[in-house]
């Protein structure tokens, strides 16, 4: 069967438009309207509902509410696994990220009106608290990947980590031979910052940008303090000072590609074993629930 042209430029400025989309947007944002919806039910479930003296987790009402909210839970942990098997359609991993996203905020409502607002030190609390610690922890992964693709981006200027790298060692190349003529003690001012490993940092410094004992700052320090000396055209040490500079140019850069792929990734650090630790302690809730009823 032929296809006529103009459907063929139809499908494709959709599936164009389609492939722009955010997951935050996708389908003309259907998962928030129906995430929008469940909360609207949930709540006026719990002030119409004829428990006495309010809904909490022990009546009808708490236990269908539980009952979503586990069922929610597990299904939404179910991303990680989903994102290894990428298809177009209904189910892709664009919907599915959607989902995820507004029907685990809806969580919010669904875990707090289970609870009846009644809280203790117990599993359940535990269970709850868990949840929120993923969600908000959630929330933070998408405002950080909302928000710093672009700084990386723009940081990278068009270049790749490994080109980063590579330039850092075409210049320190050049500085190992500039710094030849120095005098040991300089020599060995150059050789410190040469020899310092540039992803040898801990996360905390990578997130906070602060590099507490970087030898090539140290370097560059020295070289640039002594401006008063008299210093020919010919001077090695003008050399070593302006590779110096571009050397701590080049890591500077570095560094900022290392804290925003760091900033990006900090939270699943803490979403994922939160996670893991949710659906223990949610377990746990289920059983000693039926265990007691």
């Amino acid at each position: 069967m032929a296809s006529v042209p103009g459907q063929d430029q139809g499908f494709r400025e959709r599936r164009q438009s389609s492939d722009h989309e955010g997951f935050l947007a996708h389908k003309r944002f259907r998962w928030l309207k129906i995430a929008g919806a469940v909360c609207l039910i949930a709540i006026l479930g719990y002030f119409w509902s004829d428990v006495t003296p309010h809904p909490n987790g022990g009546s009808w009402y708490g236990y269908t509410l539980g009952t979503i909210g586990a069922v929610l839970i597990v299904w939404l942990a179910l991303l990680g696994i989903r994102k290894r098997n990428m298809t177009e359609g209904r189910w892709s991993l664009k919907a599915w990220t959607s989902a995820h996203v507004y029907l685990g905020l809806a969580l919010i409502v669904i875990g707090t009106l289970h609870t009846g607002f009644q809280f203790g030190w117990n599993v359940h609390t535990l269970a709850y608290g868990l949840m929120m610690v993923v969600i908000l922890s959630g929330i933070y992964g998408i405002s950080v990947y909302a928000s710093l693709p672009a700084a990386l981006s723009n940081n990278s200027r068009e270049m790749t980590r490994k080109e980063m790298v590579e330039a850092l060692a075409a210049i320190d190349r050049q500085l190992h031979s500039a710094a030849q003529p120095l005098n040991r003690e300089e020599a060995d001012l150059v050789i410190a910052a040469l020899d310092q490993d540039t992803f040898g940092w801990g996360l905390g410094a990578r997130l906070l940008a602060r590099y507490r004992g970087c030898t090539t700052t140290t370097a560059l320090a020295h070289f640039a303090s002594d401006w008063s000396r008299p210093v020919g055209s010919d001077d090695p040490r003008d050399k070593v000072r302006a590779l110096l500079g571009k050397r701590k140019t080049q890591l500077d850069q570095i560094r900022r590609h290392m804290r925003i792929k760091a900033l990006l990734e900090v939270w699943l650090y803490i979403h994922i074993p939160a996670t893991i630790a949710l659906l223990a302690a949610l377990t746990a809730h289920i059983v000693s629930v039926f265990f007691y009823w």
